[in-house]
């Protein structure tokens, strides 16, 4: 049976950057955080619980307004609560779907939220990516076109990068000093061995 391995770190640590490497060696990713997205888009149940907890405005012709969801639920500890009431149950659902039908030894799932929504239970292991909170914020300022403000907001929405670590079986330093692929190499001779 194939072995699912979480993939997780603070927002802007670098996980998809690990993800990728992990990928290009043949190993299957399942993208949590892309698969939410794409649930909350394309499932109509979804949608109509989403719009009866957050109003309509959050749809338009074109779909889930992510910018507007986004205003409301990391303002609001209790409206993200809420949104992930909705959606971490159906999103850790697909994953373990997905993972049946691998052929793999094992698979990563990547998500930001894995200790958070509960979806840590039933992993084999556990892989956190780590970078210094300073780079972090830098890279998602970059990367999503926000203020540090809304960087910081969405921080405080996760558990600390201290705590998140401890909690991991293996940490990759994604700090621009320390090379990623020969880390991502040890963990998955380790993992193999493990198996």
């Amino acid at each position: 049976m194939t072995k699912i391995i979480g993939l997780t770190g603070g927002i802007g640590s670098g996980k998809s950057v690990v993800a990728k490497v992990f990928a290009t060696m043949g190993i299957p990713v399942f993208n949590a955080d892309d698969e939410a997205k794409r649930i909350m888009q394309t499932s109509p149940v979804l949608k109509e619980k989403l719009i009866q907890q957050f109003g309509s405005s959050i749809y338009n012709e074109f779909g889930l307004q992510k910018e507007k969801l986004a205003s409301i639920v990391f303002n609001d500890p209790f409206q993200l609560q809420l949104l992930n009431a909705i959606v971490h149950p159906v999103t850790i659902q697909a994953a373990k779907d997905w993972a049946a039908k691998q052929q793999s030894p094992y698979v990563i799932k990547e998500a930001a939220l894995i200790f958070e929504s509960g979806s840590a239970e039933g992993l084999f292991k556990v892989i956190g990516v780590t970078a210094p909170l300073s780079l972090r914020i830098h890279r998602v300022m970059q990367r999503d076109g926000i203020s540090k403000d809304q960087v910081e907001a969405r921080m405080r929405n996760q558990i600390a990068d201290t705590i998140k670590m401890r909690l991991c079986d293996f940490v990759i330093d994604n700090n621009n000093q320390q090379m990623v692929i020969p880390q991502v190499l040890a963990i998955d001779k380790a993992i193999r061995a493990a198996l």
